[in-house]
C-alpha cells in the first residue's frame, strides 16, 4: 500500500491505536450478538482490517464486525440446522461467500445498484434495527438469562422475569451506560476505554461471579484455519440465499458511512472498487473463521475524529487489536458483560434520533415508507426485516413510476416557457390546444394508464403530447403511443408529441409510425407555433 500525498504515519499510527481501543471491546460484544465466541470478532478485525486497507480507498473506514451484520449473522444461523460447532463452521462458509459475492459485484461495476435501496426505507431500518439490538441486550445488562425468537416475546419475558433481575448486573450496566453517554459529550475522550478499564478494575475488586454477574472469560489466541466440510448441495443453497441479504446490509452500512465521511472531508471513492474491498475483506476474516466485516460508523466515525490521514490508521488498529488480544487476554477475560452490553447501547443511541423520520413527515414524503421498515424490522427479525425493506424501495420505486403524476401545461406570458398550469396561476392554455406531460418514463407499467388518463381529460381539438421525460420507449409504451393517437383520431381530435428524444423518434419511424414522428418537435414552444401556423395559413 504506497502512502498517499498528505499523509502523516504518525498520527496515523496515534488514530489507529486509539480506534483499535474502541474495537476491541465492541468486537466481544458483535461476536456475543451473533452467538459466536469473541475471537470470531477479533481475528476478523485483525485480517479484515488490513485486507480493507491493502485494496479500499477511504482513508477513514475500518473493515471490522459492525452490529447490524452481527444481528444479522444470528438470525441466519437461528435458521440453520446442527451445533455450535456445525454453526463456526457455517458461519465462515456463509462470510466467504459474502466476500464472493462482493468481489464479483466490483468485477461486473455494480456499485450503481446501491442506490435502488432508497435512503428512507434505509433510515426506517436502521431505527428498527438499533431498538431490536438494544432490546436484545437488555437481559446481559439486568442479569437475565433469556431468550426469544422475536422482539415482542423477548419484552414480554423480560417483564414476567422481572423479580429475577440481578441487582448488582443492573447496577454495574447502568452506571456504565450513564458513563458512556456523559463521556461521549466529551470530544476527544476515550469514553469505551475508560468504561472498559473501570469493569476490569470492579472484577478484582470485587468478586462478580459470586454475584452471579457474568464475565467475558478467557478468549483463545489458537488461529484454526478452516476446513471445507461435505455439506449437501441444498445446505449450500441456503447458505448462498442468507448470504445475499447480509452483503446487502453491509454494503449499505458501509458504503453509508464511507459517503458520508469522505462528503464531509471532500474525499472521493468509487463504489466498484469499494465492492472489491470488503470482498476481500470478508475473504480474509472467513479464512480465519471470524465473522462479517463492514465499515462501521462508530470506527470510522472514530478515526476520522482521531484525526487519520490515510489508511495506514486502518493498519494500525488492525495491529494494535491483535496486540491487546496477544498481551492483555487476562484483562479482557475480567470484563463484566453487563459492561459490553451497555457499550453496544451507548454505541447505538445515536441510531435512535428521530430526527431524520421527522423530517420525512416535515415533508411529507416518503415517511411511511421509512416507518415500515421500522415496524419490518421490529415485528418480523433483523433477516425477514430485511428483504422487506428492499422490497419497500422497490415498491416504491414502481409506485412512483406506475401512477406518475400528468401536468397540463400552459404558456407564461407570451415566452417560450410553458409550465404546469396548477403551479402556476399566471399560466394559460392556448386556444383549442391541450398540452400534457406526464412527469415519468413511458413504460410498460404505466403507458396505458397514463396516455387513458390524458385521452378521458383532453376536450380540444388538438393534444400535444410532451415526452421529455421519456428517452426511450419499451414495446409495450410505442403499442400505446399508436393505440392512443389512433383514439384521438377517432374522436376527431389531432396529437402533435413535444420534447421528443432522437432515440424515440427513430423508433417511431422503424415501427411504421413515421406520421406520428414527422409531427414531433424539439420543443413545447415549436409545436404550438406550428399549429398556430397552420390555422394562420387557413382560408377564411
Amino acid at each position: 500500500m504506497t502512502q498517499p500525498p498528505g499523509a502523516n504515519v504518525t498520527r496515523d499510527i496515534v488514530a489507529g491505536a486509539s480506534v483499535a481501543g474502541l474495537m476491541l471491546p465492541e468486537a466481544v460484544a458483535y461476536a456475543a450478538i451473533a452467538g459466536l465466541t469473541p475471537q470470531h470478532a477479533i481475528f476478523a478485525g485483525i485480517a479484515g482490517g488490513l485486507a480493507y486497507a491493502a485494496v479500499g480507498r477511504s482513508r477513514f473506514a475500518i473493515a471490522a464486525p459492525t452490529s447490524s451484520s452481527a444481528a444479522m449473522m444470528a438470525a441466519a444461523l437461528a435458521t440453520l440446522p446442527g451445533t455450535a460447532a456445525a454453526h463456526d463452521v457455517m458461519a465462515t462458509l456463509m462470510i466467504a461467500l459474502v466476500g464472493g459475492i462482493f468481489l464479483l459485484a466490483g468485477i461486473l461495476k455494480l456499485g450503481s445498484l446501491s442506490g435502488f435501496i432508497a435512503r428512507p426505507v434505509l433510515r426506517g431500518f436502521a431505527f428498527g434495527l438499533a431498538i431490536t439490538i438494544i432490546l436484545k441486550q437488555l437481559p446481559t445488562l439486568l442479569g437475565l438469562h433469556i431468550s426469544a425468537p422475536n422482539v415482542a416475546v423477548l419484552v414480554l419475558n423480560i417483564l414476567r422475569s422481572i423479580t429475577a433481575i440481578n441487582g448488582l448486573s443492573l447496577a454495574i450496566g447502568a452506571t456504565a451506560l450513564i458513563s458512556l453517554l456523559a463521556l461521549k459529550r466529551m470530544k476527544g475522550v476515550p469514553g469505551a476505554i475508560i468504561v472498559l478499564i473501570g469493569g476490569v478494575a470492579l472484577s478484582y475488586a470485587v468478586d462478580l461471579p459470586a454475584h452471579h454477574v457474568a464475565q467475558v472469560g478467557m478468549i483463545t489466541t489458537q488461529l484454526i484455519l478452516p476446513v471445507l466440510p461435505d455439506m449437501p448441495l441444498s445446505l449450500w443453497s441456503r447458505l448462498a440465499q442468507l448470504a445475499l441479504p447480509l452483503t446487502l446490509i453491509i454494503f449499505a452500512e458501509s458504503w453509508g458511512t464511507m459517503r458520508s465521511l469522505a462528503l464531509a472531508h471532500g474525499d472521493v471513492i468509487a463504489p466498484d472498487r469499494e465492492l472489491k474491498a470488503l470482498g476481500a475483506a470478508n475473504i480474509a476474516a472467513a479464512l480465519v473463521q471470524g465473522m462479517p466485516v463492514g465499515a462501521g460508523f462508530s470506527a470510522g466515525s472514530a478515526n476520522a475524529a482521531a484525526g487519520a490521514t490515510s489508511r495506514w490508521a486502518s493498519v494500525a488498529a488492525a495491529m494494535g487489536l491483535a496486540l491487546l488480544l496477544a498481551f492483555g487476554g487476562h484483562w479482557v477475560a475480567r470484563i463484566p458483560e453487563p459492561v459490553l452490553a451497555a457499550i453496544v447501547i451507548a454505541a447505538l443511541t445515536h441510531a435512535l434520533s428521530p430526527a431524520p423520520l421527522n423530517r420525512l413527515w416535515q415533508i411529507d414524503r416518503d415517511q411511511r415508507i421509512a416507518t415500515l421498515a421500522a415496524v419490518a424490522v421490529i415485528a418480523l427479525g433483523i433477516l425477514n426485516g430485511m428483504l422487506a425493506a428492499i422490497a419497500l424501495s422497490l415498491v416504491a420505486l414502481l409506485e412512483r413510476l406506475g401512477a406518475p403524476r400528468i401536468s397540463q401545461l400552459g404558456q407564461l406570458g407570451d415566452s417560450h416557457d410553458y409550465v404546469d398550469i396548477a403551479e402556476h396561476a399566471e399560466a394559460k392554455s392556448p386556444s383549442h390546444i391541450a398540452i400534457f406531460r406526464p412527469n415519468a418514463p413511458l413504460f410498460f407499467a404505466n403507458a396505458e394508464r397514463v396516455l387513458g388518463a390524458i385521452a378521458t381529460t383532453a376536450h380540444t381539438s388538438t393534444v400535444i403530447l410532451s415526452l421529455e421525460e421519456s428517452d426511450d420507449l419499451d414495446s409495450t409504451a410505442l403499442e400505446a403511443l399508436g393505440e392512443f393517437a389512433q383514439h384521438l383520431t377517432m374522436n376527431q381530435m389531432a396529437l402533435r408529441l413535444a420534447r421528443v428524444h432522437d432515440r424515440v423518434r427513430a423508433l417511431l419511424v422503424k415501427a411504421g409510425q413515421s406520421a406520428l414522428a414527422a409531427t414531433a418537435s424539439y420543443s413545447v414552444a415549436d409545436a404550438v407555433n406550428q399549429l398556430r401556423g397552420n390555422q394562420d395559413a387557413k382560408p377564411d
